[in-house]
């Protein structure tokens, strides 16, 4: 397989007669916006087709310190120095992922949380309120507040129809949810 670089020698018009210009730039140059000549450090290990390759690992080391990384080790090592910035590079940006997600969920469970504490609340308020309304002759929306008829700690009782006194109540109410 031909590689993708295509390189032509620089004319006497082009500012540097000395270096030839390619046609298709890496992916780090593509990125930063900027020529990619023969020379160019990156070209090797960034491929014109890898260019979220190199955007991740721009990302995370930035491309001075990925240039200056790959100058200080031995050119037989390099290629495993890009290798291993790529693997750091797309395991940060998956738990960055995961941590969103996990954040989400737990967003997601606290208002499940809400909603359904919500409900247990109404149905509460529902069954009180029945019992109240079952046992006077005046029709109140709420018990008073200093005649507590119905305890949290009483066995939980989540559905109307379990208590005689809401029979009546229920049949006409609309439904809680959909």
């Amino acid at each position: 397989m031909a590689s993708s670089h295509k390189t032509f020698s620089a004319s006497s018009s082009l500012p540097s007669p000395s270096s030839a210009i390619v046609l298709s730039p890496c992916a780090a140059c593509k990125l930063l916006r900027r020529r990619c000549t023969d020379k160019c450090m990156l070209a090797p290990y960034f491929s014109p087709s890898d260019l979220q390759k190199f955007t991740n690992v721009h990302r995370i080391f930035g491309a001075s310190n990925i240039i200056k990384v790959l100058q200080e080790i031995p050119l037989s090592q390099r290629a495993d120095a890009v290798s291993s910035m790529a693997y750091e590079a797309d395991a940060r940006k998956k738990v960055d992922e995961l941590r969103a997600q996990l954040a989400r969920a737990q967003a997601e469970a606290v208002n499940a949380h809400a909603h359904n504490a919500n409900l247990v609340a109404l149905l509460r308020r529902r069954r009180t309120t029945c019992r109240y309304s079952a046992t006077t002759t005046i029709v109140a929306a709420s018990p008073p507040a200093t005649t507590p008829l119905c305890f949290l700690d009483e066995e939980p009782s989540f559905f109307l129809d379990d208590d005689d006194a809401c029979r009546g109540a229920a049949q006409g109410a609309a439904p809680l949810w959909t």
